[in-house]
């Protein structure tokens, strides 16, 4: 359906509940709380519109990252217009920029790996987010990428406790580098739209500009990445060099 069309349509409750994917019961408490306005009455029925429908979407999404109903009616009620820019940030944060999870037996994971079966080290994978048990011969790869990069170094010859112990400091790392340049980008760029009292005429081109962010972001994390790993590699092969040199007899 073109997006026009469904900004025109309505709904019932049931209808717009089954659209949010939520109960009915909870869209009138949501109702009664004054996150969504009330409908349009035609009778004893009541009809909500797109605007109902995109504020509910992102109740349930809000509800999903782990914010509280009250985080979350506070700054509904504090900037109620917002609702929908909000939603389109979140869509565009949501946009998988790698494989779909997927799913393989638990042999084929081990096989990808050039190892043995171990149900230990999958628990190890389980602990980490990056796979999902499904029953005793499958697993779901919830970041298929991670995993099959990590499975090749671990064919490369590193042992699977190594590159599992690797992801952690690796997580804890891009997290540090990803608060700070999304701090910057808050600060300079969404900031003084926020100011500006979220202004409809200028939220696509912030929009466009988030959406740009993230692959150059990669980018250059990766290319500074690939920098560094080489230095340590000189340096690592480096000190290799030296410490056998040293080892040798002085020539006569």
């Amino acid at each position: 359906m073109p997006e026009d069309a469904e900004r025109g349509e309505e709904y019932t409750v049931d209808e717009l509940a089954s659209r949010a994917q939520m109960t009915v019961r909870n869209v009138r408490a949501y109702a009664g709380r004054g996150l969504i306005e009330a409908p349009r009455l035609e009778g004893r029925t009541g009809y909500y519109n797109h605007e109902h429908l995109q504020r509910l979407q992102l109740i349930r999404q809000l509800i999903e990252r782990g914010f509280t109903l009250a985080a979350i009616e506070k700054a509904i009620l504090n900037a109620p217009h917002a609702a929908g820019h909000t939603l389109d940030l979140i869509t565009i944060l949501d946009e998988p920029d790698s494989a779909e999870p997927e799913i393989m037996s638990r042999d084929a994971l081990a096989a990808l790996a050039g190892v043995h079966r171990d149900d230990t080290l999958i628990e190890s994978l389980v602990g980490l987010g990056l796979v999902e048990k499904l029953d005793p011969d499958r697993v779901r790869l919830i970041e298929p990428s991670v995993v099959r990069s990590g499975a090749a170094a671990v064919k490369l010859g590193l042992a699977p406790e190594t590159v599992i112990g690797l992801f952690p400091l690796l997580q804890t790392h891009l997290r540090t580098i990803a608060d700070a340049f999304v701090h910057e980008v808050v600060q300079e760029m969404l900031q003084p739209f926020i100011d500006a009292g979220l202004p409809d005429d200028e939220w696509p081109q912030v929009l466009n500009i988030v959406e740009s962010l993230l692959p150059i972001a990669s980018q250059v994390t990766l290319g500074i990445f690939r920098s560094e790993f080489r230095a340590a590699i000189d340096v690592e092969v480096g000190e290799q060099i030296t410490g056998i040199a040293a080892k040798q007899p002085p020539t006569k």
